[in-house]
């Protein structure tokens, strides 16, 4: 869903054969997977949803790995490097060559408490980088340019508390800047990606949400099949007469420096 924005990003910082990418929250591995395309040394890391890496590592790993390291890597020397770390940034620390490139793909900036938990990270990744490297950070676009805002407000109401962690809040101008400013980074410029989200049908559009992890706090203090209902309920403003569904959004990465 996020792929023309992996791209734009990708794009303007030049990735490629000498790129050395950090991804934190990697996820399923897809942004690391086109990085790699285009040369790079990748590095994923992630400490949630196992399900997920296990997605990662067939992406990226093309042999069975280790199942005794915390780390992977391809064992065949004609494809870039490519690691999947469960854990934390620290796990991923490299003495010999410094990260050229640092990402936080996973968008803030609609969840109430989403960013707390990417400062930690940040912190924690910019002593692996080089001195000046590019940190990409990803946030929501406001609620009038993201439907999927609105879909995330009515599907995350059964978190409890109503304004605690997990749950929807609008997304703020100043969201990026200040997990920036916290970790101590230096705001080098800025841009806005088209990311329409689209599904063959209804089942569709509620399994892809679901898979997100977005929902997990409400399904967490809710009924699970109470969240289904919110979610596919929130989903029919958004079917059109083909049965599919369509959810333009509008995301914004800010680049910011290490020290």
């Amino acid at each position: 869903m996020l792929v023309p924005l992996y791209e734009a990003v990708y794009e303007r910082l030049e990735v490629g054969s000498g790129t050395r990418l950090l991804a934190l929250g990697c996820g399923s591995g897809l942004a690391l997977l086109l990085a790699a395309s285009r040369g790079a040394t990748v590095t994923g890391v992630d400490s949630s949803r196992p399900e997920r890496l296990d997605l990662a590592r067939q992406r990226l790993l093309p042999k069975p790995w280790d199942t005794h390291a915390r780390t992977s890597s391809p064992a065949t020397p004609h494809t870039p490097t490519a690691r999947i770390v469960d854990g934390s940034p620290q796990d991923a620390a490299d003495a010999r060559t410094p990260y050229t490139l640092v990402t936080a793909f996973e968008p803030i900036g609609c969840l109430a408490g989403d960013s707390e938990g990417l400062g930690d990270l940040l912190t924690a990744a910019t002593p692996l980088a080089a001195h000046g490297a590019p940190v990409v950070l990803v946030g929501w676009g406001p609620p009038e340019r993201c439907a999927t805002s609105s879909v995330l407000r009515a599907a995350t109401k059964p978190a409890d508390p109503p304004h605690g962690p997990g749950s929807w809040r609008p997304a703020l101008r100043d969201d990026l800047e200040e997990a920036a400013h916290r970790a101590g980074l230096r705001l080098d410029g800025s841009g806005r990606v088209a990311c329409p989200f689209g599904y063959a049908d209804l089942d569709s559009a509620v399994r892809g949400l679901l898979s997100t992890g977005l929902f997990d706090t409400a399904i967490a203090a809710a009924d699970p099949n109470q969240v289904d209902k919110e979610l596919t309920e929130a989903l029919h403003a958004h079917q059109r007469p083909d049965g599919t569904v369509w959810m333009p959004n509008v995301f914004r990465y800010l680049i910011a420096r290490t020290p």
